[in-house]
């Protein structure tokens, strides 16, 4: 399993998430290339199959990246994201998938290095699950 390179999709709001990851750049840090960005407005506006998609087309995990609570500038997008997270843990579960697959994680917009941190974690929590098992 050490040559398992998963392959993981992160949202990523349009404003802190999307700012830490340019952030990150301008400090020279990379992205593990096994990781897809999708940009979105607001995390708030992803819709529970959004985050079931990625698996159903090959991805081995997925996470969420979006403002703090408190500096949200749709107010409750970070939270509305969250509450979708939890259900489709609830869902992979059901599925006999982990739920440490799926994850959310607030962050600020100068933040370029918990960016890249929050990447290398994930890579590393799916690699250490393995593939998604198969019916």
């Amino acid at each position: 399993m050490d040559d398992f390179k998963p392959r993981i999709v992160a949202f990523c709001c349009s404003n802190c998430a999307s700012s830490a990851a340019k952030v990150s750049h301008g400090m020279k840090k990379a992205l593990p290339d096994n990781i897809k960005l999708i940009q979105v407005p607001c995390t708030g506006r992803i819709e529970t199959l959004h985050l079931l998609k990625p698996f159903e087309k090959g991805a081995d995990g997925v996470y969420v990246a979006g403002c703090q609570t408190d500096s949200c500038q749709y107010i409750s997008g970070i939270s509305k994201a969250a509450k979708r997270v939890q259900q489709v843990k609830g869902i992979l579960e059901g599925l006999n998938i982990e739920p440490e697959r799926i994850n959310v994680f607030q962050m600020s917009a100068g933040r370029g290095q918990e960016f890249v941190e929050v990447a290398n974690q994930m890579v590393d929590t799916v690699k250490g699950l393995g593939p998604v098992p198969t019916a």
